[in-house]
């Protein structure tokens, strides 16, 4: 059975705002998508009221999942300042207020969740996450119990990355259960929109829907949950270290001077909110001739390394640019996977243990 937007618009109408109103007439409903069962949209109200709307977010999404044919269905709430409102965010503490009032203050740890590491990069394509599945397939071989969530709303590749296109199913309690595949839990907006789908979101969209798929997963009992983190410096990493406890960061760069500039403006910005560096990780680092043996410094050579240590954060390792690693890639077969006792398998461990190093240094995992 096909659901339609006019569906989702019927069964909303039914639903009473804070204000007495259908919530269809309350002007807080964006574009619905609604595509082979799957359903999104979001409510977009003041940041005043959002506590009062979170009962109508839930009463929406639960009133979209009774519509037959829907499969699953993800309801973002976002919340705007008003023009002229007081600012939502206090002063730092430098600025005369107390701890309690810290936007940190709002972080919630996950039930049954030991350490949360972000894999960040300041800048796309420079191999984010290509690396971000290794290091989790690396950390499952250390003997953890790891978690991936695919936190790029706009450019979703776990899907990709594993091959997995089957869609979360819901417990009782309706939340996500994450899929399965070696060995890892895995959860991506790209298990619940098609490939092609554009997601034409604004940041407080993209943060409302990082939180849901955070919270609102049934996790279970993991290790680690390795965050897969969108490019650049926003949002989306700014909400994430906000609202729950991040052990720690691991950068992704290639050695070029651009690629190093972001990087260091990502090391930066976890700093100003609290999360420790775990290390940079040079991506890319050279080309080894597969026919002649001949090394290749495309990006040039050493340039993340001698960053970290001018920061004064771990060198975690170098990620040579090889054939083998980018085709396990796009054919959902990462190389710690295919290949465990290769060269590239090695490094992606070796990577692996220092970042358990650094979480063991954090008392966060055993």
């Amino acid at each position: 059975m096909s659901v339609t937007k006019d569906d989702v618009l019927n069964s909303l109408a039914k639903i009473q705002t804070p204000g007495g109103v259908p919530l269809t007439l309350a002007k807080v409903l964006s574009e619905i998508t609604a595509t082979d069962g799957k359903v999104f949209f979001s409510m977009t109200v003041d940041a005043a009221e959002a506590r009062a709307w979170e009962g109508i977010r839930a009463q929406a999404e639960e009133a979209v999942r009774a519509i037959p044919g829907v499969k699953t269905a993800l309801v973002a709430l976002t919340a705007e300042r008003q023009p002229g409102s007081p600012s939502g965010i206090k002063p730092s503490a430098s600025h005369r207020h107390g701890a309690g009032d810290s936007p940190m203050g709002k972080q919630k740890a996950i039930p049954g969740i030991k350490a949360i590491v972000a894999v960040a990069s300041g800048k796309g394509g420079v191999g984010k996450s290509t690396t971000a599945i290794n290091i989790a397939l690396g950390l499952r071989d250390l003997g953890f119990k790891i978690g991936l969530l695919d936190a790029d709303i706009y450019g979703p590749s776990v899907p990709r990355l594993t091959g997995v296109k089957e869609m979360p199913k819901l417990t009782d309690d309706k939340k996500m259960i994450p899929l399965q595949r070696f060995g890892l839990s895995l959860m991506s907006i790209g298990f619940l929109v098609q490939e092609e789908t554009a997601m034409i979101w604004r940041g407080p969209m993209i943060q409302s829907a990082v939180k849901q798929m955070l919270q609102d997963v049934a996790w279970g009992e993991l290790d680690v949950l390795v965050v897969d983190m969108p490019p650049g410096t926003g949002d989306v990493q700014l909400s994430l270290a906000q609202h729950v406890p991040l052990a720690g960061a691991v950068i992704v760069s290639t050695p070029q001077d651009l690629a190093l500039i972001d990087a260091r403006r990502g090391i930066t910005m976890f700093k100003k909110v609290d999360v420790p560096t775990l290390g940079i990780v040079e991506n890319m680092s050279y080309f080894l001739c597969p026919h002649c043996n001949t090394r290749s410094d495309i990006f040039g050579h050493g340039g993340a390394r001698h960053e970290a240590e001018r920061l004064g954060v771990p060198f975690l390792g170098e990620i040579p640019l090889h054939m083998s690693i980018r085709e396990g890639s796009d054919a959902g077969q990462p190389v710690v996977e295919t290949d465990p006792t290769g060269a590239h398998a090695e490094i992606y461990r070796a990577i692996a243990d220092k970042i358990k190093t650094g979480l063991r240094l954090q008392a966060v995992v055993a």
